[in-house]
């Protein structure tokens, strides 16, 4: 027996994980004070009543031998693709039903996924970047080069012609640093991927964030994407999910090579590892797309628009550097006084009690930032947002 010791190349204390014991520890210490987090980007609105009672008449169903469900589509159920389907169009995006595959959330089959790929592909990632897709591809081995996402590109790196990639990672809006790709700099990832013969892994998990018409809500919007790219979204941000866990994953038919079709692979793959998402959570879910479940689903989103742009509004005044803050619930900020992320993480608990996410956790290039999240409630983001403009206002 061998362990896959590539295991050993990966951070062995996840970032979140140091997010929490550092605070657990300063809490403890400091019982008497009141630590309000804007670090992890859990949402804290519960569901929406429209899904709620989409549960419970499942829960009933499965109570009755008529109504009972047992193992279901590998795929999903048809009754939540056509409304996922229905979604994409309103985008102004056609797909066809078997195009559609429900999981139990888009980090899982951002890893999952590279088992349909050679582990001897090479894979562009933007550094800073959500860890998953790093560690992933440490795990399996692969060789992984980096695209250099800074302040000054806006933290949107683009395609470099001499750079030759297989798997290319794209989220939008960004994870952790809030910043969204136009539709034209998306067409030139496009148009890269399909001169180099590669596949792009576009997360699109935060797309219900975006206003402005001239970005995406998803890839499929730009011409020559069905060809190379596969969209992974999620019901956590969209509609508090994230304990109820459901999500999809969109290959288009047209992705195909050496006689192997991308979207019959991840069947395969799914059917063969994966039994599928429960039948209770996909009738929640089926109700986010419902006309009242919209309505809810809106109402809960604009809460953290609202918070994003008061801490947005607050650094303005501080005169902090950042990027999102606008269609995005994540604000990217540069340390004052050329603090280090942890330096910064440590000043900001210990003498405001606030708890955010360092940038260097997130790769080389998030040195010197940090990310606040938007998904607090309103109350603690305001409350947090007054403690950081009365410690940094001088």
């Amino acid at each position: 027996m061998n362990f896959n010791l590539n295991f050993n190349n990966v951070t062995q204390n996840y970032l979140f994980a140091e997010v929490a014991n550092r605070t657990a520890k300063y809490a403890a210490a400091h019982p008497e004070k009141q630590v309000l987090k804007l670090g992890i980007g859990d949402i804290t609105l519960p569901l929406a009543p429209a899904v709620i009672k989409a549960l419970h008449s499942a829960v009933d169903e499965m109570s009755n031998k008529d109504t009972f469900q047992g193992y279901g589509p590998y795929e999903g159920y048809d009754f939540l693709r056509e409304n996922i389907r229905t979604y994409y169009k309103s985008n102004g995006v056609e797909l066809d039903v078997d195009e559609i595959f429900i999981s139990d959330g888009a980090k899982s089959d951002l890893g999952n996924i590279l088992d349909i790929f050679s582990a001897e592909n090479t894979v562009l990632i933007p550094d800073p970047v959500y860890p998953v897709y790093v560690d992933t591809n440490v795990m399996a081995g692969r060789k992984i080069i980096y695209a250099n996402a800074t302040a000054e590109n806006g933290f949107l790196p683009m395609p470099e012609s001499n750079i030759h990639a297989d798997i290319i990672y794209i989220c939008s809006p960004n994870n952790p640093t809030g910043a969204a790709y136009s539709k034209s700099q998306l067409k030139e990832w496009v148009d890269y991927a399909d001169k180099n013969n590669a596949i792009i892994l576009y997360d699109a998990a935060y797309e219900c964030f975006v206003k402005d018409k001239s970005l995406a809500r998803s890839v499929f919007q730009i011409d020559g994407a069905r060809t190379c790219a596969i969209e992974f979204c999620s019901f956590s941000k969209t509609a508090g999910f994230t304990g109820t866990r459901c999500g999809y994953t969109v290959i288009p038919k047209e992705i195909k090579k050496d006689g192997g079709s991308a979207n019959k692979m991840w069947l395969r793959r799914q059917s063969t590892k994966f039994n599928g998402v429960p039948y209770i959570v996909q009738k929640g879910a089926a109700a986010v797309f419902t006309e009242q479940g919209q309505r809810e689903i809106f109402a809960n989103l604009e809460v953290y628009n609202r918070n994003a742009k008061l801490i947005a509004e607050t650094l303005d005044e501080l005169g902090i550097w950042y990027t999102g803050g606008k269609n995005s619930p994540y604000i990217w900020l540069k340390c004052p006084h050329n603090m280090s992320s942890w330096q910064f993480f440590d000043y900001l608990l210990e003498n405001a009690q606030v708890v955010g996410t360092p940038g260097a956790g997130f790769g080389k290039n998030g040195e010197g930032f940090f990310r606040l999240t938007a998904f607090g409630s309103e109350k603690t983001t305001f409350e947090a947002v007054q403690r950081i403009k009365n410690l940094l206002k001088n």
